[in-house]
């Protein structure tokens, strides 16, 4: 058995020393189907409190950001009932989403 967790640890930690081979730039996804994020199309996410939220499903992985106006207050805007999802949030990409 402490083989077993020795191994875990062992992949672990290579796994989350390669996230730092990456590179500074983050506006770049380095995927398998590489691209620039701003070519991504985002869609709203209202949370339970009925405010949006930016989201972006590009099949492996998702990014989401609070929408704040340029004061930083946050977007409420009722564009849809909370917790849905609307617009074209999984576009760009030819990953599916598993079911």
């Amino acid at each position: 058995m402490t083989a077993l967790k020795t191994l875990i640890i062992l992949g672990a930690t290579a796994s989350l020393g390669a996230c730092t081979s990456i590179g500074p730039d983050k506006t770049v996804d380095r995927g398998v189907n590489a691209h620039h994020l701003s070519t991504l199309v985002a869609g709203i996410w209202v949370d339970p409190n009925g405010c949006d939220h930016w989201i972006i499903d590009d099949g492996v992985e998702g990014y989401l950001s609070e929408r704040l106006t340029p004061d930083g207050r946050p977007v409420c805007s009722g564009v849809a009932l909370p917790t849905e999802v609307v617009g074209p949030f999984q576009q760009g990409t030819f990953i599916p989403d598993p079911l």
